[in-house]
């Protein structure tokens, strides 16, 4: 009985614990013609999915974050998470929705559960206040894998959200065969 006991009491704590909820920062690619996920963006995410969740679906929650850089085009910010492919039926595809769209499928497609959301502003700082607001357990990031030349005249995300977020960050390099032939393009 005392054995049975455990057993019950360890499913039950089981049952009460929250998934992992993991952060990831995703953006558009930079070359012209590509209206899709940078390769950094997509490999952190990919790299997530295979390395990180596995089938321990329901031991994960991702969190899809778009940061849409401010310009003149009028862009208001997008208050809505979109947790599942349905969820875009209706929407406008606004500035960054398609690029979302790409990854809540993804989940979906694994059964692993998720929200996004887009905001405005500088990506490096906005990402900051995301994971401050929303405390996920984990920040992933793209990195493009910038020498240090490059990095001064563009700089990095990844590496001041490394130094400023609030929670634990993972950057993913992209594989040296996606790197495009202007290392600065994603």
């Amino acid at each position: 009985d005392l054995f049975k006991c455990q057993i019950f009491r360890e499913e039950e704590e089981e049952m009460e614990r929250e998934p992992t909820r993991v952060m990831v920062a995703v953006n558009e690619s930079t070359i012209k013609g590509k209206p899709h996920p940078s390769i950094s963006s997509k490999r952190a995410f990919e790299w997530t999915l295979e390395k990180m969740i596995r089938s321990n679906t329901s031991d994960f929650k991702i969190l899809l974050l778009h940061v849409h850089v401010v310009d003149e085009d009028g862009f208001d910010e997008v208050d809505s998470i979109y947790a599942s492919p349905d969820d875009f039926k209706e929407s406008n595809k606004s500035k960054g929705l398609h690029l979302l769209e790409f990854f809540v499928k993804k989940c979906h497609e694994i059964g692993v559960s998720c929200e996004a959301w887009i905001k405005k502003g500088d990506p490096k700082d906005v990402i900051c206040q995301e994971v401050s607001r929303v405390r996920p357990d984990l920040l992933v990031l793209g990195s493009r894998g910038l020498g240090r030349f490059q990095k001064v005249f563009v700089g990095t995300v990844s590496g001041f959200c490394v130094k400023h977020a609030e929670c634990p960050v993972l950057t993913i390099k992209r594989n040296a065969d996606e790197t495009p032939s202007d290392l600065a393009d994603d």
